[in-house]
């Protein structure tokens, strides 16, 4: 199953019904109150060991969100977990939308298993897993319109401009990474190595365009790990919309009077050189021109390393190692936590400060290299690197 890049107006919903008190004790009602969300986030802590980091409170701590974020994302779910099934705690207690929710959010943050959640949420383990894959289907379905590329020229002037801001780089309109989803397979799927990447682990990469607040702008996964990042790259629908001039086909500025630069995105060097691609200068001997350029290029394209290393930080249940998953299901569980991080952005979340910023997103991964490069993005990337240089030391 393969993710495509998704369309459609982004919609900040607010929930603004009136919760009522509920009693936590065995499950809750299907309104809630603020008692409710500090009892809950207090017996997950205790159940899970987990201790509130400076700055948050209990909630903030075990959800990585605030209350209003919480609730819009149940605002998402209501109506797709509301339908057919029925989900019960262990006391049979019946699971209201924010128990649901709750549950669910808690294993996609923790990466905890089945049984640990079960645990802390008094139920079982078939009922964690039935509630989460109900969880990933209604915010798969009705929360894709938090990733799209932007459908306004305003828009994508504004993600233009913030990243001149960072280093000076004109025109530029995401930087692209991947990462990757390391699995653990049962011996008896171990049939063949075409999960196998370079590292001779088990795994599936995320292909992630990102823009300079480090909200996801297109992902692409699905594939299996024998595939690098230039091999992945061909089989994504934004290559394929940039290769036809249907993506990155905007505006046109001028560098000088004979050169002119056309939207594109950054990445590193496992990436090919392509005119709507734009990679550093490879090797030891380069000119201070080309060491400049390459000082720009590193310092923009971070946010999307950045990007990478907050979704695995925040939702674990990517991080590490996922042990024997559903390869048809571990796609909707990306695309999902690649949602849930743009939602928090969306909504301006204050737990965002609160949050660290790494750059690793792949350890024990070295650089890769890619020698395949485009003669007119070569001559364009000579143009950038002398524009830079002449604004920069004039």
């Amino acid at each position: 199953m393969l993710k495509r890049p998704v369309r459609g107006q982004k919609k900040r919903k607010e929930v603004h019904k009136k919760l009522k008190p509920s009693n936590m004790a065995c499950g809750s009602s299907e309104k809630s109150s603020p008692d409710w969300f500090d009892a809950l986030a207090k017996k997950i802590a205790s159940n899970l060991d987990s201790r509130p980091s400076k700055g948050l409170d209990s909630f903030k701590c075990v959800f990585k969100m605030s209350r209003r974020t919480f609730e819009y994302i149940c605002s998402l779910a209501r109506e797709h977990m509301a339908v057919k099934t029925h989900f019960a705690f262990s006391n049979g207690k019946p699971m209201s939308l924010y128990d649901q929710v709750a549950l669910a959010l808690n294993r996609l943050s923790s990466g905890r298993s089945l049984v640990s959640i079960g645990d802390a949420f008094g139920t079982s383990q078939s009922t964690v897993s039935q509630v989460t894959w109900r969880f990933v289907e209604a915010i798969e379905m009705n929360g894709h319109q938090h990733i799209r590329w932007p459908s306004t020229e305003n828009e994508l002037m504004d993600i233009k401009s913030q990243f001149e801001q960072i280093q000076g780089l004109p025109n530029c309109c995401g930087a692209i990474d991947t990462t990757h989803i390391v699995i653990l397979l049962s011996t008896s799927k171990r049939r063949t190595d075409v999960w196998l990447d370079s590292k001779e682990n088990y795994s599936m990469p995320l292909q992630a365009i990102v823009g300079p607040n480090l909200k996801f702008l297109d992902i692409f996964s699905g594939l299996p790990g024998m595939l690098n990042e230039s091999s992945l790259l061909p089989y994504s629908s934004f290559y394929d919309k940039c290769q036809k001039g249907e993506r990155l086909n905007g505006k046109k500025i001028k560098l000088s009077q004979q050169a002119e630069l056309q939207e594109y995105v950054v990445g590193d060097s496992a990436y090919p050189l392509l005119p709507w691609l734009l990679t550093p200068y490879q090797g030891n001997d380069l000119s201070q021109t080309k060491v400049d350029f390459n000082k720009h290029h590193l310092a923009t394209r971070v946010v999307a390393q950045r990007a990478l290393a907050r979704l695995k930080d925040v939702w674990k249940m990517i991080d590490g190692v996922v042990c024997r998953p559903d390869k048809h299901k571990l796609p909707s569980f990306i695309f999902v936590c690649c949602i849930l991080h743009n939602i928090v952005i969306d909504m301006e979340d204050e737990v965002l400060e609160e949050l660290p910023l790494y750059h690793c997103h792949d350890p024990g991964y070295g650089q890769d290299f890619c020698d395949s490069a485009d003669v007119t993005a070569s001559v364009s990337r000579d143009n950038l690197a002398l524009y830079l240089s002449e604004r920069n030391h004039p």
